[in-house]
């Protein structure tokens, strides 16, 4: 084409101007930063994902949030056609984009068409949603118009979580072949399989249908109140932190972050004696519960835990059913230690790790006939092959099967539509977690007991850089700056069971830190040493780091 001119993109780059001089990164979550940073961002993807439906000849997702992040930030991720993030060539090409002036971006988009040979009379649609920001409202208001500049349709889902957007992108892809692009399609496939797995009782053995949620202040408490309606008297949820309109409130002090992070309760939650509680965080692609026992102590149960129990309940079914189907369990290296060795050992599910995020979990487990990936912050999912599904779907209708074996082959394929495959769904792991704890009669004790875990401390060190640190083996060992991995494994030797890893944070200028240890002291003085070696040898800025 001869240029862009036709389109007007110069009048409409002056309306979302570059106001910020520091570069943005598009990192494992997007783009993170600042709100009042991000209108030129939000704009610029409006034009890219425009122009990455043209190349796929398929709906892209934007996705506006900040995740687990304060308020005040916001964020924006780009997913492709089958609901997976977006393609590492086209990161870089975000990031471009993201970063030139103001003066550069009509060249910078032609560059772009010319380099995929874009057709750029095709038909582009671009899925936006977004969380319960503020700010989030303007920013997709930015998308819509960078979509729209380029003459593609924009579909505005509104206030939605981030897996509900990645299920609409993989259901109208698929052409309703995975379910129908709604909210109330997503309602009706999760709430028909988990009434279908709960059967007649609600009430099994310890177990009881009865939950504390706590909402972030955030789309994840607007989200679960609707679902509710679809469940009906299946299970009672206690809906907490569900103020999504007070300014300041969203995931402060309380969300699953937070959770995992401090290992305290939120606040906002009533915490009665073994009552069985769940949180997410602000777009409700995490999940993790916990309890206090009879002297209050607090007891967290993760997305390690999580993995083990989804897993722990597949395989009995896969047994049950006579399948022979290959499953993995993809973990990170946050995952903890007692956990790998329980997945290994006593249920005798291959393990791999890989290092952090969502993509290179979700690129392992499709490896597998049934795949379980769940970071220990409580984002994962299931993926089940083709295959693997078309042998449950034969099973179920095989006359010449044992009942049993039916029965269980059933079991698996509700699990199947119960499962948002597309990427880690807080909502749609609640009914997972809920299903087994049901089934197999579980109140968060027995859960509690399966492991025992191994004392663990996350510290975040601030840096002038990021990029100093490096890392191989799945994130395992730190290749520079130099010395830095030869502290660690000092520090290491000096501590029973002790372990500890550094990575470089994907959104902003931090070092995040892990140690585990056989008991919380030795962990927490794990992690300020390593934390206080990263600061002195990687650029530490601000106050020295402290527990």
């Amino acid at each position: 084409m001869a240029g862009l001119s036709e389109y007007c993109l110069n009048t409409f780059v002056s309306k979302y101007p570059k106001k910020i001089s520091k570069t943005i990164q598009y990192g494992t979550a997007g783009f993170r930063t600042t709100a009042e940073d991000l209108s030129h961002v939000m704009f610029r993807m409006g034009l890219l994902a425009t122009l990455r439906s043209r190349v796929t000849s398929a709906a892209i997702g934007v996705m506006i949030t900040a995740s687990h992040n304060p308020e005040p930030d916001n964020g924006v991720k780009l997913v492709d056609p089958h609901g997976e993030m977006l393609d590492p060539d086209w990161e870089l090409v975000a990031t471009e984009l993201a970063n030139v002036p103001d003066d550069q971006v009509e060249n910078s988009v032609k560059n772009i068409i010319d380099r995929f040979q874009i057709d750029m009379d095709k038909s582009a649609s671009v899925f936006i949603g977004r969380d319960t920001r503020p700010s989030s409202k303007s920013l997709s208001e930015a998308v819509t118009a960078g979509v729209e500049v380029l003459q593609g349709v924009a579909n505005d889902y509104g206030v939605v979580t981030t897996p509900m957007l990645h299920y609409f992108v993989t259901c109208h892809n698929t052409d309703g072949a995975y379910g129908r692009p709604t909210q109330e399609g997503y309602c009706d496939k999760l709430s028909i399989a988990f009434k279908a797995l709960r059967g007649e009782t609600n009430m099994n053995g310890h177990y009881k249908p009865e939950l504390e949620f706590d909402g972030a202040n955030g789309v994840g408490a607007l989200k679960m109140s609707e679902l509710l309606r679809y469940l009906g008297d299946c299970l009672q949820v206690n809906i907490h932190n569900a103020d999504t309109t007070t300014r300041g409130k969203l995931n402060y002090q309380c969300g699953a972050d937070h959770v995992k992070s401090k290992q305290v309760p939120p606040s906002g939650v009533p915490l009665r004696r073994y009552a069985r509680c769940a949180s997410v965080d602000g777009d409700a692609d995490r999940l993790v519960y916990y309890f206090v026992d009879d002297n209050s102590a607090f007891h967290l149960l993760d997305g390690d835990r999580i993995a083990t129990l989804v897993a722990g309940y597949l395989k009995k079914l896969m047994e049950e059913s006579g399948l022979e189907l290959k499953m993995g369990l993809v973990q990170t290296a946050y995952a903890n230690g007692s956990s790998t060795k329980y997945i290994s050992e006593s249920l005798n599910v291959p393990v791999a790790c890989v290092p952090t995020g969502v993509k290179n979990l979700h690129k392992k487990a499709l490896e597998f006939d049934i795949g379980v990936y769940f970071e220990a912050n409580g984002h994962g999912t299931v993926v089940f092959s083709s295959d693997a599904k078309r042998q449950i779907k034969n099973a179920t209708k095989d006359t010449s099967l044992p009942a049993s074996q039916v029965a269980a082959a059933e079991r698996l394929a509700y699990m199947v539509d119960l499962t948002n495959e597309t990427v880690g769904d807080a909502l749609s792991d609640l009914l997972l977690v809920e299903t087994v704890m049901h089934a197999r009669g579980w109140d968060v004790t027995d859960w509690l007991r399966t492991y025992t875990d191994l004392p663990n401390r996350l510290m975040k060190v601030k840096v002038q850089d990021r990029n100093v640190i490096t890392t191989t083996d799945a994130e395992r060992r730190c290749v520079t700056p130099e010395g830095l991995q030869d502290r660690i494994d000092l520090l290491v030797t000096k501590c029973p069971n002790g372990r500890s890893f550094v990575r470089p944070s994907g959104t902003e200028d931090i070092v995040r830190v892990f140690a585990e240890a056989d008991t919380a002291d030795h962990a927490d003085t794990l992690a300020v040493q390593v934390a206080q070696a990263v600061y002195e040898l990687a650029g530490g800025v601000g106050p020295l780091p402290s527990l």
